[in-house]
């Protein structure tokens, strides 16, 4: 694996699929976003799975799965996984007790799958709020994005280095989605954040109690390759392309961006994507057909 010139000595992310890391230059870049975006059914969920699915070889532990459906039932993770992978996705819950200490312990702690809006209606757009329902919600938000904390803390201590966020639903304006805030968030004050700093959120007034386990789980964030599905109302490859980046759109922060989508193939549609940003080294600027199957995403021959 190449390494990226701005942090040296961190390996580049496999895919999981050879030949999309050839596309990268190598794979993707650890400590950066990537966005992969694409209609509802285009292959996003499997791309993603195969990415968390990489970590076993390349970390030694798979990657975690965060999913913020929230219109309507869960992405079909756990039936993608055991079909792809024979991988049983242990899940978190969103209202699962710990106790601090619990946290150092991998078999408590150590889970695949995290559904933040289980439970918790239909919506996706402030818009969809009153004031008064705003505030309600971020209440609520507030309590689980708490055991979000816990998820992630829980699972990096003990080896994940890769995340995947599923389930982001397009709504009319990318600055009206909650989920986007809850993203930004998540982002900002987990991934991206130092590991003793996430461990004073998470721990609060029983850090200092805990100060020295902190430290001997010390991880860099650095290292955390993150990967965001994006569903978009466009379905065809060439709308995507010619798609404006609105304030408030996560695609204007990230590192690498893959769009998914229908190319017209004679008198039939295939799947297809394109590598639209790739920070870090070259990167094939080419239109790639590939196919779905029971292994997940496969790259076609021009």
């Amino acid at each position: 694996m190449s390494t990226d010139a701005n942090q040296p000595g961190l390996q580049r992310a496999s895919t999981g699929i050879p030949e999309l890391d050839e596309l990268l230059g190598g794979g993707l870049v650890p400590g950066t976003l990537t966005v992969v975006m694409g209609a509802t059914g285009i292959g996003k969920t499997q791309l993603g799975l195969q990415f968390a699915e990489a970590g076993r070889r390349q970390e030694g532990e798979r990657g975690i799965l965060f999913d913020m459906t929230s219109r309507g039932d869960a992405q079909n993770h756990a039936d993608y996984a055991r079909r792809m992978f024979g991988w049983n996705l242990k899940q978190r819950r969103v209202d699962e007790p710990y106790a601090p200490g619990d946290i150092w312990n991998y078999e408590r702690m150590r889970s695949d799958y995290f559904h933040i809006f289980e439970r918790s209606g239909r919506r996706v757009s402030i818009q969809d709020l009153d004031h008064d329902q705003w505030q309600e919600w971020k209440i609520e938000l507030n309590r689980k994005l708490d055991q979000a904390i816990a998820f992630y803390y829980g699972n990096f201590v003990h080896g994940v280095r890769r995340c995947v966020i599923d389930g982001v639903e397009p709504t009319e304006k990318a600055s009206d989605s909650f989920q986007f805030h809850v993203f930004d968030y998540i982002y900002h004050q987990i991934l991206h954040k130092d590991a003793d700093w996430v461990a004073r959120d998470l721990f609060r007034i029983h850090f200092r109690a805990h100060e020295g386990e902190v430290q001997s789980h010390m991880y860099d964030h650095r290292q955390i390759a993150t990967v965001l599905l994006y569903t978009s109302h466009e379905v065809l490859l060439d709308e995507l392309l010619c798609r404006p980046i609105e304030s408030g759109d996560e695609l204007a922060n990230a590192n690498t961006i893959i769009l998914m989508g229908k190319v017209r193939d004679g008198l039939k549609m295939r799947r297809a994507l394109h590598v639209a940003k790739h920070r870090g080294s070259r990167c094939d600027d080419g239109i790639v057909p590939f196919e779905i199957n029971e292994k997940g995403l496969v790259l076609s021959s021009q």
